[in-house]
């Protein structure tokens, strides 16, 4: 079974300086309906302008991702990291037992893009951390290509959960396939382009949440980038 849950239906948030759409109830924004799904909790479609961002502020036991679409995000932390992701980078931070942080865009002149992804934790307590890598266009390129996962595998950044993360960037026509095990979850973002899924069509920014499906037939109808969550 595949539910869409279409962009233009994500809870919707202008603030001048950040314009995000919301796939499940975040802050302000609350929709019985859409609490999640399975493990995960939040994704965040944000757009940030130039010099504009986030200031210190805290989490506590959540797994968050962020997968930067476009331009760069400054990330700065109570464990003492600092850094500048961009396009194609990844980064890593489980809360654990409390982290502050800051968010900004690095550029004054260009805007951010990016979606930030809470993932719920094994357990709670865990010691923070933070890690980021870069997943080139040319690692995801007509592949699923793992960026996060339980146990780190393919060079992957762990995650404090049965969950693995994929990307993929899919030329127009090219089809992949995916084996669903009976007894999980699915989740596909798509972040740009046109994807088919055992026939339901989905857009830029268009979710669906896939259970009882065996396996995915997934074809780009153009140059299509997404995300695919299997959760145990």
């Amino acid at each position: 079974m595949i539910r869409v849950r279409r962009s233009l239906d994500r809870g919707a948030v202008d603030m001048g300086w950040l314009k995000a759409r919301h796939s499940f109830s975040f802050g302000d924004y609350y929709d019985p309906e859409h609490m999640g799904f399975g493990n995960l909790r939040v994704i965040n479609e944000d757009r940030i302008e130039p010099a504009k961002g986030f200031g210190t502020h805290g989490h506590k036991d959540m797994e968050i991702v962020t997968y930067m679409i476009e331009g760069a995000l400054e990330h700065k932390d109570s464990m003492g990291n600092g850094s500048v992701i961009r396009k194609g980078e990844v980064q890593r931070m489980s809360a654990g037992t409390g982290v502050m942080h800051s968010e900004f865009n690095h550029s004054g002149h260009e805007r951010a893009h990016l979606l930030q992804i809470w993932i719920l934790p094994e357990r709670s307590g865990i010691a923070p951390e933070w890690e980021e890598k870069l997943f080139s266009k040319d690692d995801k390129h007509n592949r699923l290509r793992l960026i996060a996962s339980r146990d780190a595998r393919e060079g992957s950044l762990q995650i404090h959960q049965s969950l693995d993360l994929f990307a993929t960037v899919l030329d127009q026509g090219e089809v992949l396939t995916y084996k669903m095990q009976h007894n999980h979850r699915g989740w596909i973002q798509v972040v740009t382009g046109r994807l088919d899924i055992n026939g339901t069509s989905l857009e830029d920014g268009d979710g669906a949440a896939i259970e009882r499906s065996g396996e995915l037939q997934m074809s780009a109808l153009s140059e299509t980038e997404f995300l695919l969550f299997d959760m145990a």
